[in-house]
């Protein structure tokens, strides 16, 4: 836990330091250091080595796991994925968040469909249904969009409940 935390101020103060647009916006670094429910992604993406790229230009669509989806992965995987060694397979299951472009909410057809993400040929089946939006990795388990379209000056942000990995090949 204290790993985390230094991680953690460690990627709030390089947030500060970024800048917002012309129009006041932070971007999605800057979003998700202030909010208290992405302490675990934060120190996941100071670790991984990629607050500077989503602090770029963009445009991203990250679907953001809250606190509580990391902590329901077995235990201990958050704190191996954090070591120095498991870097790469970190950045992985992160960059599988992340989809290329602006897509807000709205823009999601009614249906499934397959989306690639920033991971080389990553593959997420996005669902939305009367019921809301849904992501799909492959292994049945469903990742709810619990809050949707938080605009950043890079992209925008979908918050959801449970972590998505890398590895499985979704049938969208």
């Amino acid at each position: 836990m204290l790993r985390t935390f230094v991680l953690a101020t460690a990627f709030a103060a390089a947030a500060t330091s970024a800048f917002a647009d012309g129009h006041g916006k932070k971007t999605i670094v800057e979003i998700a250091a202030a909010d208290e429910r992405f302490t675990t992604l934060v120190a996941a993406v100071t670790a991984a080595d990629l607050a500077e790229t989503l602090s770029g230009e963009g445009p991203f669509t990250v679907f953001a796991p809250v606190n509580d989806a990391f902590a329901a992965l077995p235990e201990g995987t958050v704190e191996s994925l954090l070591t120095p060694e498991m870097k790469g397979d970190l950045t992985n299951v992160l960059l599988y968040h992340v989809v290329p472009g602006k897509v807000m909410a709205g823009d999601i057809a009614m249906g499934t469909m397959a989306a690639g993400t920033a991971l080389a040929d990553g593959t997420v089946c996005i669902t939305k249904s009367d019921a809301g939006v849904m992501l799909d990795d492959g292994t049945g388990t469903m990742a709810n969009v619990v809050i949707a379209d938080i605009e950043a000056s890079n992209g925008v942000i979908h918050v959801i409940d449970k972590v998505v990995l890398p590895g499985n090949a979704p049938d969208c």
